[in-house]
């Protein structure tokens, strides 16, 4: 047993945790070899971008390793429905903030009063990376789609921005995937324990980016 397994076999929580995340890694799994899969993965990525906490990246690797020559099919599917989502944040932001923006400060993760102003001066200078950067990075994506429509960012550069970082993103561990398969799948089956402390590392690290250093 690794040192990772090891610690997490120690601490009851913990342990919890990761048998949850391991049976719905295979529960993913499961899907990815039904009609469902893509769906699911379309649904997600939309969701995410607009208004939904938990981004779909574990979802398209699963549904990659599963079937590898499939990979750019759903990193398509994953992109499209990303940048669809983001419209909708855009939207929401540019139209509805004024009655939505309780609701995101109080329940969704990542929104602050504080946090949006530090948002609209990164916007008022680099409007375009900004959109790019997040939709790239592990920074939550749907506060920069949101923040975009309030603070009226030309329409035409955040789609730009954002379907090329998202497309980046998603065919990036597409190509990793349809290069090394079978491999790949193994190594996340040996060290999926660490591999879903490091995602929530960079999952958790992207709120804290955006909320004390950006």
């Amino acid at each position: 047993m690794t040192t990772g397994n090891s610690m997490i076999a120690r601490v009851p929580v913990l342990r919890t945790l990761f048998d949850w995340s391991h049976r719905l890694y295979n529960w993913v799994l499961h899907w990815a070899e039904t009609p469902y899969g893509l769906p699911a993965l379309f649904l997600l990525a939309f969701a995410e971008a607009s208004f939904f906490p938990i981004p779909p990246d574990p979802l398209l690797i699963a549904l990659a390793i599963s079937i590898p020559r499939r990979s750019f099919l759903f990193a398509t599917y994953c992109s499209l429905a990303s940048v669809l989502g983001g419209m909708l944040g855009y939207g929401l932001g540019k139209l509805a903030w004024h009655s939505l923006s309780d609701f995101f400060f109080n329940y969704v993760p990542g929104f602050t009063p504080e946090l949006f102003l530090r948002v609209q001066n990164i916007y008022q200078e680099w409007d375009f990376w900004a959109v790019f950067t997040a939709g790239f990075t592990p920074i939550p994506f749907k506060v920069f789609t949101i923040a975009a429509g309030v603070f009226d960012i030309h329409f035409v550069i955040f789609c730009v921005a954002a379907a090329l970082s998202r497309s980046a993103r998603f065919f990036l561990v597409s190509v990793i995937i349809w290069k090394f398969g079978e491999p790949i799948k193994g190594y996340i089956d040996r060290y999926f324990n660490l591999l879903c402390v490091v995602f929530l590392v960079l999952l958790l690290g992207g709120f804290y980016l955006i909320k004390y250093v950006l």
